[in-house]
């Protein structure tokens, strides 16, 4: 859904100084930020259009107040940063947790809250909503969080070697009684040629 970013700033004239151009970056840019916001959304599978749209432009209209003050970050960039802190925030009041500047369990587990309470089939109306909020909804995702923690933790894969079993144990023996083995064959083989040659050949 690649909307124009302009309607995100109606009546803000201070954010539009120059034609095709929002906050002092070009409309492409903003577009990229849309587009990044807006798959962010998809994947706690907010899927009516209505809302996905008024989410990403409500993160995209904090991104663009920021963006005259710091120049030096990317469209995208601010738009992530927004996105993330409007969405802890939240999960912070819905779920009587206070986020903390360096602690992003409280994101992480709101996130899988969500998707255990149902969110997208039963309570998508209510992402982002300020309270005050259904009790059933609350209720639901208090304990989802409960259920995601508190030892719920990050794990990273680590590469471990292959294990092969037993073929392992194979090649690690000696190659002698193969060679050995193969001597033999081919001994056998010089045989039966041999043989051959006697009953075949001409002069018998």
């Amino acid at each position: 859904m690649d909307l124009p970013v302009e309607s995100a700033v109606a009546g803000q004239g201070t954010l539009t100084e120059q034609p095709g151009r929002i906050a002092g970056r070009s409309l492409e840019e903003w577009n990229s930020a849309y587009a990044k916001v807006e798959g962010y959304f998809h994947a706690l599978r907010v899927r009516n259009r209505v809302l996905l749209g008024r989410l990403v432009l409500q993160v995209l209209n904090r991104a663009m107040w920021r963006a005259p003050n710091e120049p030096q970050r990317s469209a995208t960039e601010l738009a992530a940063e927004e996105m993330d802190h409007l969405v802890t925030d939240w999960f912070g009041q819905v779920l009587q947790e206070v986020p903390t500047g360096t602690d992003n369990m409280l994101s992480t587990r709101g996130r899988l809250a969500l998707l255990l309470a149902d969110m997208p089939d039963k309570w998508q109306d209510q992402f982002l909503r300020p309270g005050p909020w259904p009790d059933k909804f609350m209720k639901s995702m208090r304990e989802m969080y409960l259920r995601a923690g508190p030892d719920f933790q990050l794990s990273q894969m680590v590469p471990r070697q292959l294990d092969l079993g037993p073929i392992t144990t194979l090649t690690n023996f000696s190659r002698l009684p193969y060679v050995k083995m193969a001597a033999v064959w081919v001994l056998f083989a010089l045989a039966l040629a041999a043989f051959f040659l006697l009953i075949h050949w001409p002069w018998i």
